[in-house]
């Protein structure tokens, strides 16, 4: 009996040259085929637990103990252009808050992971490969990080703040965020139709955003004159991108989040910022908050500034209706509707009553 239990015991510390133990003898075939598959599937779980505190380990580490940027303390907006990002980064900035503008990040990463194909994303050997997504991800973090500390050499205290304004690069938003899950974000959106209308308005002849363009290519005409409506519809598609990928990023971030709607922020600028700092749970100034919005109010911006062709234009929501053709506010709608039934949703059930009712 001894020498049985001795046998069991060897038998049970050994292992194969595969790394599993192998089978009591006993079994049949059919059972120690059925312990094997049962091994091999507590042997990837393990791995995946392993893989996961690997990248845990990973994303946690910062650039802290060399007195750099607190990771929590970097501060996402994220969106699309012609929302309010220029005013409200404009606003945090005054309040006493470091900003990075527009460093690309996430359209660097972004762009080329989402635009490759899933089967090579599977591949391991791709170098932002899901498999080594463990491996890859802790490499972002610390580009961000390395990046911002770099730049911004002051901030490591409890309550410096970095606020980066990302709505070029919210195409990579999720992998950001998912880079820096201790960060904080601000998911800035507006009404899909008021961006476009926006973006035709700077990109006619005489605009800002054509002469911008003139001043790359001066023979290249106005794309508003070339075919506005397929114009319409390659701005809606990126707005769809682009804000869709934001979305995503918002919905899975278990960091303080705090979602602003440009017509909100216009009404009531703010409580809207009294709000973001709450919820972001950041510290300000109270009265260096007050004194940014009256600084950078509407009201406050020269008339010679603002009006039609210019970077600011009307800051007027709802003027899209003044400004759309009927079949360009379609062709809006239908390519946007997710992000309009999600976050406009009474303007959607609005227009849907006016089509419905006759005129006269």
């Amino acid at each position: 009996m001894i020498r049985s239990m001795r046998a069991f015991l060897n038998l049970q510390a050994g292992v194969t040259r595969s790394g599993e133990a192998p089978p009591p003898p006993w079994l049949s075939q059919a059972q120690q085929i059925e312990e094997l598959k049962g091994a091999r599937r507590e042997l990837a779980d393990k791995e995946g637990e392993i893989r996961e505190l690997r990248a845990r380990l990973v994303r946690r580490s910062t650039v802290i103990e060399a007195g750099g940027l607190n990771p929590e303390n970097v501060v996402w907006i994220f969106g699309t252009g012609r929302s309010g990002n220029t005013w409200l980064t404009a606003m945090m900035e005054s309040a006493g808050h470091a900003v990075w503008k527009e460093p690309a990040i996430g359209k660097l990463f972004g762009e080329f992971y989402y635009g490759s194909r899933e089967s090579q994303r599977r591949n391991p050997k791709f170098v932002l490969g899901d498999p080594r997504k463990d491996v890859w991800l802790g490499s972002l973090r610390r580009f961000v990080l390395e990046g911002a500390s770099g730049r911004f050499l002051d901030l490591s205290g409890p309550n410096d703040y970095l606020v980066v304004k990302e709505q070029v690069g919210s195409m990579g938003a999720p992998l950001l965020a998912e880079a820096l899950p201790e960060s904080r974000m601000i998911f800035l959106i507006r009404d899909p139709r008021d961006v476009v209308s926006s973006w035709l308005d700077g990109s006619r002849s005489g605009g800002w955003h054509q002469e911008n363009m003139a001043r790359k290519n001066p023979k290249r005409a106005p794309r508003t004159e070339e075919d506005p409506n397929r114009y319409v519809k390659q701005l809606a598609t990126h707005y769809q991108k682009n804000v869709g990928k934001a979305a995503e990023a918002y919905n899975a971030h278990e960091g303080p989040k705090v979602l602003v709607t440009y017509e909100e922020l216009r009404s009531d600028t703010l409580g809207m910022m009294k709000r973001i700092h709450s919820e972001l749970g950041m510290a300000v100034n109270e009265k260096k908050m007050r004194s940014s919005v009256e600084e950078h109010s509407w009201e406050n911006i020269p008339e010679e500034e603002k009006g039609e062709g210019k970077f600011r234009r009307k800051a007027k929501p709802g003027g899209w209706r003044e400004d759309l053709t009927p079949e360009q506010a379609r062709i809006v709608e239908e390519t946007t509707r997710p992000l309009l039934e999600q976050f406009y949703p009474n303007e959607v059930e609005s227009e849907k009553v006016s089509a419905r009712t006759p005129l006269g």
